[in-house]
């Protein structure tokens, strides 16, 4: 019998390790998504039911919604998974995504000193707004082109001070819980969607003071990135991630989610 020699040995060696590497990376999947969606703790209970069903890792990269659609525009994600849905619309229409699909919503709310010192409390964010301008109270903003700025940004126009905002008004440039660190420790007010504030532990003497107003309303949708513009993009296994999770197994996942007993995303897919 004739045994290979050792340098045959370690060639077999190698071309085994690198078929195993490429078999590994091809299964994952690079998910450009929010802070939001991964700072309230969804994709910790999201991914692994999605693992178990598919077989694929899913490589999260947490950014403001304006940054992961940049990030996919680049050709840097398989799939989008993200809460602006005009800047998603448009990330369709010039050719980087194949397709949207709504996902899941919640809301937005905002948070400020329990002492609310700006009187804000209530169902009205435009004349919560007008009030913290008025009187120049503190307010953090993320100002970081994410879907909760660019809500933000939203509300502001709807009461027509977007370049009378307060001498109160900073922006951090930064993700949802570092902005709600900012607020606890400095006593701001700041907009803040559902689901991370209540998986936020460092309160302080913050509590919501504004919520059930319909515009507050905050819907998420999925996409697969286009391998039009991008050929390495792996379309089928981002596919997959996209019919799992708007399935009827993906939502009643999402549905699952609770902190507390408190219900953090409703799945509105068949919707």
């Amino acid at each position: 019998m004739t045994f290979p020699s050792s340098m045959t040995r370690r060639a077999l060696v190698c071309a085994v390790l690198a078929t195993s590497s490429v078999w590994a990376q091809a299964q994952s999947i690079v998910m450009s998504s929010t802070t939001s969606t991964e700072q309230s703790g969804l994709f910790a209970h999201l991914l692994p039911a999605f693992k178990k069903a598919s077989g694929l890792d899913v490589k999260v990269v947490a950014l403001g919604t304006g940054q992961a659609l940049d990030m996919a525009r680049r050709g840097d994600a398989d799939v989008v998974f993200v809460h602006d849905q005009v800047a998603e619309e448009k990330f369709v229409a010039d050719g980087f995504g194949i397709k949207r699909l709504p996902v899941m919503y919640n809301d937005f709310v905002l948070i400020g000193p329990k002492a609310d010192p700006a009187a804000t409390k209530g169902k009205d964010i435009v004349a919560a707004l007008a009030k913290l301008s008025a009187g120049n109270a503190a307010f953090v903003s993320r100002g970081d082109k994410s879907g909760t700025h660019a809500a933000e940004l939203r509300f502001w126009k709807m009461a027509n001070l977007t370049d009378k905002k307060g001498s109160g008004y900073k922006e951090c440039g930064c993700g949802m819980g570092p902005a709600l660190n900012i607020a606890a420790s400095s006593g701001a007010y700041v907009l803040a969607d559902r689901a991370t504030w209540l998986n936020f532990k460092n309160r302080a003497d913050l509590a919501i003071l504004v919520e059930g107003d319909q515009r507050l309303f905050n819907q998420y949708g999925v996409m697969v990135v286009n391998p039009a513009k991008h050929p390495h993009v792996k379309q089928a296994d981002a596919q997959k991630f996209v019919d799992w999770v708007t399935s009827a197994a993906g939502q009643a996942t999402i549905a699952d989610y609770k902190i507390g007993g408190e219900q953090l995303f409703f799945p509105n897919a068949a919707k």
